[in-house]
């Protein structure tokens, strides 16, 4: 019988279970968004699970949408990330960058530029969060402003971005690169159409609205390989004004396209709030039947939901978010039925100068 502590070949890359480390913003870098020992350290401690997904990560100045989030852009970057993947590695563990871009979703205040998007809506009730000063505990969360439509050089450039960045990430000792098209930024804002009114090849209808999404996905195979190449998507996901009645749509015309790009996985990123929509099982059916290679999925699961989708074969790897922030022995814990720690302070999930809360919670043993 399938469960999520066996183990399980994703392509070419071998786990040693089905457990995945979802991507968390903890907003922890260095001065110029450079990830430090602190973060292999923190990421090291959690190399139980069979992979690990980063924290979401931007591919230039412009695609930072909040403060003391890290970067694959600059070589201090580069040799930042390192002292990660040598750390997780060396614990036998695997992991893979996630390549990000915020779109529209950012402010001047975070990386003194104006936003760009596929076009100048404004993302309404959506805020994004900055450090008043270098010695700031507490977030300050602000208003994300007016974004600038892009360009076709605009969108050349992004492309190109995407595709350094996944060199980048190679370089820097990944396992893989996951590109980042959920959650309402710049790849989700181009494939809805509440967010993208534009009249060109990248917009007007729902294939030409996947377009972004595929020019991206083809640059970076094309650099790293379909077998290093992941993608996020989250078609029942509406925060950040991102209600698209076409959605779901769109999202199987996508994955229909990234099984022919035969990439290493697609990652189903669900809602985890209490009153969150249900993931319905014909959809999951037809994902299943549309994407041959491995399905991720993320987003509120407990240990009997997790391994209840991987008995039916609808997915293959289940992440877990915030219970791995106070359980780094996630995996030992579920395995063993040792009760789970609880986040001792919810301040210190976006940001801090220091371990606490971050890189010292204890193993249960411990």
């Amino acid at each position: 019988m399938k469960n999520i502590f066996e183990s399980y070949k994703m392509n070419n890359i071998h786990l040693k279970n089905r457990v995945l480390m979802a991507p968390m913003t903890r907003s922890r870098s260095a001065k110029g968004e450079v990830p430090t020992q602190m973060n292999a350290n923190y990421y090291a401690q959690r190399a139980s699970a069979g992979i690990i997904i980063t924290e979401a990560t931007q591919i230039s100045k412009q695609g930072q949408g909040y403060a003391d989030t890290p970067g694959i852009y600059t070589k201090e970057q580069i040799e930042g990330w390192k002292k990660v993947t040598k750390a997780v590695h060396d614990k036998g563990g695997k992991i893979i960058l996630q390549l990000w871009h915020v779109g529209r979703v950012s402010s001047s205040k975070v990386n003194k530029l104006q936003p760009i998007g596929p076009s100048p809506l404004i993302a309404k009730d959506t805020q994004v969060y900055i450090f008043d000063t270098p010695e700031s505990k507490d977030a300050t969360m602000i208003p994300v402003e007016q974004p600038r439509e892009m360009t076709t050089e605009d969108i050349s450039q992004v492309i190109e971005e995407f595709t350094t960045a996944a060199e980048n990430a190679i370089e820097a000792g990944f396992d893989g690169v996951e590109i980042h098209g959920a959650n309402g930024y710049l790849i989700d804002q181009f494939l809805r159409s509440n967010s993208n009114i534009r009249d060109d090849k990248y917009g007007g209808s729902k294939e030409n609205r996947i377009n972004l999404l595929l020019e991206i996905t083809k640059a970076v195979i094309a650099k790293i390989g379909s077998e290093k190449t992941g993608v996020r998507l989250s078609p029942f996901i509406k925060f950040k004004d991102m209600d698209d009645p076409e959605m779901l749509d769109t999202f199987m015309l996508a994955a229909k396209e990234l099984n022919k790009l035969d990439i290493l996985y697609i990652h189903l990123c669900e809602a985890d709030w209490d009153d969150a929509p249900k993931i319905p099982e014909s959809f999951r059916n037809e994902l299943r039947k549309t994407f041959k290679n491995t399905i991720i999925v993320t987003g509120g699961y407990t240990l009997q939901r997790a391994n209840d989708v991987i008995k039916k074969d609808l997915v293959d790897l289940v992440g877990f978010g915030r219970y791995f922030i106070p359980n780094p022995d996630l995996v030992s814990r579920l395995e063993n039925n040792y009760p789970l720690s609880e986040i001792k302070d919810s301040h210190t999930l976006f940001g801090g100068r220091d371990e606490y809360g971050y890189s010292d919670y204890s193993s249960y043993k411990d």
